[in-house]
């Protein structure tokens, strides 16, 4: 066990904070596109509400259950709270100059306007009033607390707006609750691009509500509650019903771990919800404006192209080959393809590969792991649907611990079941994060196989705006190793050997340890390309790489716990952040010098301890010179010296470089 030294790891809580920093700058850059600023003000503060809901949860738990717990940075569950508290309240007072300093202004200037009851006249608040009347105030059920009410369940994220009333001249006070309902509008339009926070209109038709009593205090208020299936997971155990059991359970009995409140919010309000939720002073943040800037989201979605980034047709991923007319299966036995999405279609490659599945009368066998779906509108759980009900073999592994999607994935999976589709649900005490797909087809030689293994979820809507890249090929040493990464998941067996693939928990780390190590002497090469870099093991080994002489470029969206170019320990390290329009997602990982029989790699792991020991992984060698070649041309885009990118510095801070060039433009071209 490496002891915890803050000299060599930065704190991973604090390092996602400046992540989500970055994000907001997004929405601050004036030479962003309006609607996009206004999404990424949003994104930003839906990514908080995760936060709270997952890492902030987690620690408020350690802090309880072992208070001499240390995160590799050496710090104690308190001290992250403490820590996170103030980078937070600095992250939510930007946020809110941003939206009233300059989105709001903004968005008037262009005809969008998101009003105050204030800013009504008398006769738009008499159409406002009636408006309410007929379509909300019907749904709105007042629920009073006093001895014979109990204080009311306030499920997590919703919002609630809150009063305490008593009869005039009275000293006796009660306190009132009522929950906007999920199906409300949160930003209710009262003409067309005019819209006003919902809770100002309930807020001001309070008195109507309690006509026999005096408002005393109100406010409004939002609980963020811990998110985690903590499941149970015994040999003996239905996972699916485990799965059902506590998406019931979060719905009733969710920890409590944040409390929103709005600036009106009365004391007495305060302090009923802290000790009713048994949350802490410190738990209690303040919004200046509306809660919840991740409503914002629907305004971003208004049709204004001007205000967007301007649309780009992906291009198919055999565009100008002299294949880009031939079969998939007949293109795939001539040779391997790289897609990288989402400048390459999604449909023309993945899901093309699984709908010819479907039809083909040779194929035998479609299997699949399915992590986030996109809906029921999927062109791949359709294929795969397909190929069962006209009685083809089709496995399909269906991660119901995929966090905030469990219940889609249930309903897909009882999708496919009722298709004839074998459905695996996961394995026990793993969360099976592979994105691979396989297909097992007859032909005049005998069984081949096909495979593709990727980076990012088998997900039609995320494919167009997630950064992602991934394997296809027909390839028999790496279509056996799939094959036997589907035995592992589908059998309950024990361990397996691959010939190609490093799959996680048995041998990522290890493999990627040995890579790095290889390289571990003056004139060593690595770029690494990932989400995160969070495990000690792996970080500490890089800098082994460092002081041995390896020259090593990261590019690391998010977390990053390694401080680079500290002297004596990570002088030749430089990290990279790349954000933009798409989400940056793929994982790329190159070892030594493209002139020097350098190793290529892709997959689904980031460099976290979650990801190398408690998820199934899967990262795949690139062998093919052609395609080698291909992924030198996208790492060197994203290190070109004239690239917009964010820089860490040796303290933990990101500064942005002064270069011009985005990226995502470069790959579009």
């Amino acid at each position: 066990m490496i002891p915890p030294d803050p000299k060599r790891f930065i704190n991973r809580e604090l390092s996602w904070l400046s992540f989500n920093q970055r994000v907001l700058e997004l929405a601050r850059d004036p030479t962003t596109p309006l609607l996009e600023r206004v999404k990424f003000l949003a994104i930003a503060s839906r990514n908080l509400d995760e936060f709270f809901q997952v890492r902030v949860a987690d620690l408020q738990d350690r802090r309880a259950e072992d208070p001499d717990w240390s995160s590799p940075d050496g710090r104690s569950a308190e001290e992250q709270l403490e820590a996170i508290r103030e980078s937070v309240e600095r992250m939510i007072h930007a946020a809110y100059a941003l939206y009233k300093g300059e989105l709001l202004p903004a968005l008037a200037e262009e005809g969008i306007e998101i009003l105050t009851w204030r800013d009504l006249d008398g006769e738009e608040r008499a159409r406002v009033e009636a408006l309410f009347d007929a379509e909300i105030r019907p749904t709105l059920i007042p629920l009073a607390v006093d001895s014979a009410h109990p204080f009311p369940y306030v499920s997590a994220l919703s919002l609630s707006v809150g009063a305490i009333v008593g009869r005039p001249g009275a000293a006796e006070e009660r306190f009132a609750r009522i929950k906007v309902p999920s199906f409300a509008p949160r930003l209710f339009e009262i003409s067309k691009h005019r819209m006003l926070p919902i809770e100002e209109i309930i807020l001001a038709a309070l008195p109507s509500f309690f006509p026999e009593d005096e408002i005393r205090e109100l406010g409004c208020f939002r609980v963020t509650r811990d998110a985690d299936l903590e499941l149970r997971e015994r040999n003996d155990t239905d996972l699916a019903s485990e799965i059902e059991v506590g998406l019931r359970r979060l719905r009733r009995q969710s920890d409590a771990v944040r409390i929103e409140v709005s600036q009106e919010t009365g004391s007495k309000i305060r302090q009923m919800l802290i000790g009713i939720l048994e949350l802490g002073q410190e738990d209690v943040y303040d919004a200046s404006g509306p809660l919840d800037l991740g409503a914002l989201w629907d305004v971003s979605q208004i049709d204004r192209a001007d205000l967007k980034y301007e649309k780009r047709v992906a291009r198919s991923f055999r565009s100008g080959s002299a294949s880009d007319a031939t079969p998939i299966f007949d293109a795939l036995v001539e040779r391997d393809y790289l897609v990288h999405h989402p400048y390459e279609s999604f449909e023309s490659s993945l899901e093309e590969l699984l709908r010819a599945a479907a039809e083909d009368l040779k194929v035998r066998v479609i299997m699949c792991t399915i992590y986030r779906t996109g809906g029921p509108e999927s062109g791949i759980v359709r294929a795969l649907e397909h190929a069962a009900a006209s009685g083809k073999q089709v496995v399909v592994l269906v991660e119901l611990k995929a966090r905030f999607d469990e219940a889609a994935n249930l309903q897909r999976a009882r999708s496919l079941e009722r298709a004839g589709a074998h459905v695996v649900y996961g394995v026990m005490g793993l969360k099976t994060h592979s994105k691979i797909a396989l297909v097992v087809r007859a032909e005049s030689s005998g069984i081949r196989r096909y495979c593709h293994v990727g980076t990012g979820n088998y997900n039609p809507v995320t494919a167009r705006i997630y950064e992602d890249i991934g394997l296809l090929t027909s390839d028999p040493d790496i279509t056996r190793d799939v094959a036997e990464v589907f035995h592992r998941l589908t059998s309950g067996s024990g361990l397996r050997d691959y010939d190609r693939l490093l799959v996680a928990p048995e041998h990522l780390r290890g493999g990627i340890i040995e890579k790095i190590q290889n390289q571990s002497r003056p004139g060593g090469r690595i770029v690494v390309k990932a989400n995160s870099l969070a495990d000690p093991p792996i970080i500490e080994a890089l800098y082994a790489a460092s002081q041995a002489g390896c020259e090593i470029d990261l590019i690391i969206r998010g977390i990053c716990c390694l401080r680079p170019g500290v002297h004596g320990l990570s002088e030749r390290i430089r990290v990279h952040s790349i954000l933009g329009r798409y989400l940056e997602h793929s994982r790329i990982f190159r070892f030594g010098s493209p002139t020097d029989d350098a190793e290529y790699w892709l997959g689904s792991a980031d460099l976290m301890p979650r990801n190398l020991d408690l998820r199934v992984e899967t990262v795949v060698p690139i062998r093919d010179a052609t395609l080698q070649g291909r992924i030198d041309r996208i790492l060197s885009s994203y290190l070109q010296e004239d690239i917009r990118r964010w820089a860490l510095s040796p303290d933990g801070s990101w500064k942005l470089s002064g270069g011009r060039q985005d990226v995502q433009d470069l790959l579009s071209d």
